[in-house]
């Protein structure tokens, strides 16, 4: 399997997990269910109602938003 490119959203999955304890999915499934559309407001809401820095919510939350239908 070919790393991720450095950059890349998904080249922070491992550190998430391994440094918040929850699957990316679980995260993935929180952003989509939450009120907020916006790429901002939803990575300050990671940040302050969870807990997680700013490079890991802007990472979960790029991904996300890239990956809508």
């Amino acid at each position: 399997m070919t790393a991720p490119a450095k950059g890349n959203p998904a080249s922070y999955f491992p550190s998430i997990e391994t440094r918040y304890g929850r699957p990316v999915q679980d995260w993935i499934d929180l952003i989509n269910t939450s009120p907020l559309t916006k790429h901002m407001e939803l990575v300050a809401w990671l940040k302050t109602e969870h807990g997680l820095g700013h490079g890991h919510a802007n990472a979960l939350v790029a991904h996300t938003l890239a990956n809508r239908t």
